[in-house]
């Protein structure tokens, strides 16, 4: 599948949306259901992004902040995983099997982020 332009501009607005959203907390865009669904919305495959996402999102139940600890990345890895899944024509099953080492490492940058900025680890 070739992205077009269009595409591209549609997905990176997604991301930015869902990436802040993972600090904001606010209408929950970071959630891996919502954004593989907009995300596969936005590529032409709906159901490929709500399977991705429904998995993913079960997988994520179990992640939060508590305290200083920083919980995975979950907007990160399901914009990637999505994308490279439809994008990509690879399986879901290494869709969701690259999720896992993407959200790990995008919660330990945002928590190297924000201890090189001088603030706690959730950004308060």
């Amino acid at each position: 599948m070739e992205i077009t332009l269009l595409q591209i501009v549609l997905v990176f607005i997604v991301a930015c949306i869902a990436g802040m959203e993972s600090v904001l907390d606010e209408f929950q865009f970071h959630r891996p259901l919502i954004a593989c669904t907009l995300i596969g919305a936005v590529l032409g495959d709906m159901k490929t992004g709500i399977i991705i996402g429904g998995t993913l999102e079960m997988i994520a139940l179990g992640w939060m902040n508590i305290g200083a600890a920083v919980a995975p990345d979950a907007a990160l890895a399901s914009i990637i995983s999505t994308v490279l899944v439809i994008a990509g024509h690879q399986s879901i099953g290494a869709g969701i099997a690259l999720a896992i080492p993407l959200a790990a490492a995008g919660g330990a940058d945002h928590h190297r982020a924000h201890h090189h900025r001088g603030l706690p680890a959730r950004g308060g």
